[in-house]
C-alpha cells in the first residue's frame, strides 16, 4: 500500500502545481476550453468526452461507495468536479482509515461476500 500512497502523493503534487500554472496563464476558463473543444467534434472533444464519462464513473463509484447517502452524494459531486485532484485525497484518506485493506477502500461498510 505504500507504494500506492506514494503514487497518490507524487501525482497530487504534480497535478497542484501543473493546474496553479495553467490558471496563472489562462486564468478559470476550464469550461469554455473543455466544451468548446467537445462541440467543435475534434480528437481534443473526443478525449474531453471520455474523460468527462470516466469523472462520471468516479463519481458513481464514490455515491455507491456510501451507498448513496446525502454525503455520498456530494462526494459524488466533488468527485465529478474535482477529478483526480478530489479522488487523490479521497483514496489516501481511504487508506488511512481502512487500515489499508483494499477491499474496504473499494466497498465501504457492505460485507465482502
Amino acid at each position: 500500500m505504500s507504494s500506492v500512497k506514494t503514487f497518490l502523493v507524487l501525482m497530487l503534487i504534480t497535478l497542484i502545481a501543473y493546474t496553479a500554472i495553467v490558471i496563472d496563464f489562462y486564468g478559470f476558463t476550464l469550461f469554455y476550453y473543455f466544451f468548446g473543444d467537445m462541440a467543435e467534434l475534434s480528437w481534443r472533444g473526443q478525449f474531453n468526452l471520455d474523460f468527462m464519462f470516466m469523472l462520471a464513473l468516479s463519481a458513481l463509484w464514490v455515491a455507491w461507495r456510501n451507498q448513496f447517502s446525502g454525503a455520498g452524494l456530494g462526494l459524488a459531486v466533488l468527485a465529478f468536479f474535482g477529478g483526480a485532484l478530489f479522488l487523490g485525497f479521497y483514496v489516501l484518506y481511504l487508506i488511512k482509515q481502512e487500515s489499508g485493506d483494499a477491499v474496504r477502500i473499494l466497498i465501504g461498510s457492505r460485507s465482502a461476500v
